[in-house]
């Protein structure tokens, strides 16, 4: 709770008080254009002691992935090595713009184009852009990558985009703002694509096929070829939703199952800090037929050095610039120190944390399907014989210490409870979990009250978080 010495920093404005004081200007001072100031602004005025101390504040009541652990399932809170921003912040890489001549930063566009290389070997493909700013938004590109092949074969009577129920849930939203029909595939009960439904669906009005590996259920596709050979027998391409690429790199391609067109999450699988809205970046791999309609430019290399080129059929730019270039030197550090043992490593240890840590929590809360998980599993949430619901657990877990997993998605699994513990965890904080799981599940039997009323320690209680997502309060109005 907040300390009462430390009361909000607008109930401590006095007129008067200053944190900053700006330098003596060292240009002509000018009028600025009527309309674009505003003279009357509700900003407090305290001193910069008081300042300090409030945001500090702030700052320590955030949840961060180097304070607690941070299960969120299908997002990947990983460790974020302090070396990336050790390497993000060199001067040679930090201070450059955008706009400088490209024989200026040479470095910057080697670092990219080997970017584009390493990403272009883990996955299996011919061609990578870095354009895209995060998942979504590369997810949106492959899409659209998919539309100008078909496009540019005369293929306009493709319409229908076939999406399995247990796929990410951007897909059907880039789908839809592609201009194109969602289908959604059920899946079967070992939680794979049905192929029964997929062959049904599959004609010459097929788009292609989403498809997340491994899925939303943490599970990998048992028929992943012959689902690609089934869309690729009907003209579709099949659309990799890279986000769990996590659980694969350096143990399968992607490019060698039979995606065409994938989107890497930098942020997430190579361990740039995540959360809270951004930063991110999501780059798309393709295969040779599609390079041609990759989003640019992109960095390309010849005898004279480095240089930023446009695919001949390109979708055009996705992005003002270039991408997001600091988290290309943080994924580029990652890589190089990895090293192919290295990201393989890392995947085995998330495969290998996740079904640990299943087998701990499952006794208390069953997993939706009963499977060895990749990189997260997905339990049920509710507690059979009481009134418990997923939402009371996640709340628990923060008064134990732990920010809460993914909850109710995906949404084909009833009061689903969304667990990746990625690979940087120990065993010991996996147990820790575990116990605080086996607690929680104790605590719905023998005093259900407790869970119903968390969480205890937090500033604010359990808040109306429907009301709060359609109508925020935005500003301070005391």
């Amino acid at each position: 709770m907040r300390n009462q010495l430390e009361p909000l920093i607008f109930e401590i404005s006095s007129p008067g008080r200053e944190a900053f004081t700006l330098p003596e200007l060292g240009v002509p001072e000018v009028q600025l254009p009527e309309g674009y100031t505003r003279q009357q602004l509700n900003l407090p005025e305290v001193s910069e002691l008081d300042f300090v101390r409030h945001y500090t504040h702030l700052s320590q009541m955030n949840y961060s992935i180097d304070t607690v652990f941070y299960p969120l399932g299908s997002c990947t809170m990983k460790y974020n090595p302090k070396v990336n921003e050790k390497a993000a912040a060199i001067e040679g890489l930090s201070q450059v713009h955008p706009l400088q001549p490209e024989s200026t930063v040479q470095g910057s566009l080697q670092l990219m184009y080997e970017l584009q290389e390493a990403l272009k070997e883990i996955a299996g493909f011919a061609a990578v852009s870095l354009q895209p700013a995060a998942g979504a938004h590369g997810e949106f590109a492959g899409v659209l990558i998919m539309r100008a092949y078909h496009e540019s074969r005369g293929d306009s009577k493709r319409t229908k985009m076939l999406i399995p129920d247990s796929a990410h849930g951007t897909n059907p939203a880039s789908t839809a703002m592609s201009g194109y029909t969602v289908v959604e595939l059920p899946s079967d009960e070992r939680g794979n694509v049905d192929l029964e439904a997929l062959k049904q669906e599959c004609d010459d009005t097929v788009v292609g096929l989403m498809l997340t590996n491994p899925n939303t259920l943490g599970l990998f596709e048992e028929h992943v070829l012959e689902v690609c050979e089934t869309i690729h027998n009907c003209g579709g391409l099949i659309y990799g939703d890279g986000a769990n690429l996590n659980a694969l790199m350096g143990i399968t391609r992607p490019g060698d199952l039979g995606i065409d067109v994938l989107h890497f999450n930098l942020h997430k699988t190579f361990s740039t800090p995540h959360g809270g809205g951004g930063p991110g970046s999501g780059p798309v791999g393709v295969t040779e037929n599609l390079a041609p309609f990759l989003p640019g430019p992109i960095a390309a290399k010849d005898d004279d050095g480095y240089k930023l080129v446009l695919p001949e059929q390109s979708i055009g730019r996705m992005k003002a610039f270039y991408g997001n270039y600091g988290v290309f030197i943080r994924a580029y550090t990652y890589i190089r120190m990895m090293g192919p043992d290295g990201l393989r490593a890392a995947s085995e240890m998330a495969v290998l944390n996740a079904n640990y840590l299943k087998a701990r929590v499952a006794p208390h809360f069953p997993v939706a399907v009963e499977r060895t998980c990749m990189h997260e599993f997905v339990s049920h949430g509710d507690v059979p014989g009481t009134d418990i619901i997923t939402l009371d657990v996640a709340k628990r877990l923060i008064d134990l210490g732990f920010h809460p997993p993914t909850i109710y998605f995906p949404l084909i699994v009833h009061d689903a409870l969304m667990i990746e513990p990625t690979e940087t965890e120990s065993k010991e904080t996996l147990d820790a979990f575990a116990v605080a799981m086996t607690r929680i599940a104790e605590e719905a039997r023998t005093n259900p009250q407790v869970l119903h009323d968390a969480p205890h320690i937090t500033p604010v209680r359990r808040l109306d978080e429907a009301q709060a997502a359609r109508k925020p309060v935005l500003c301070y109005k005391g």
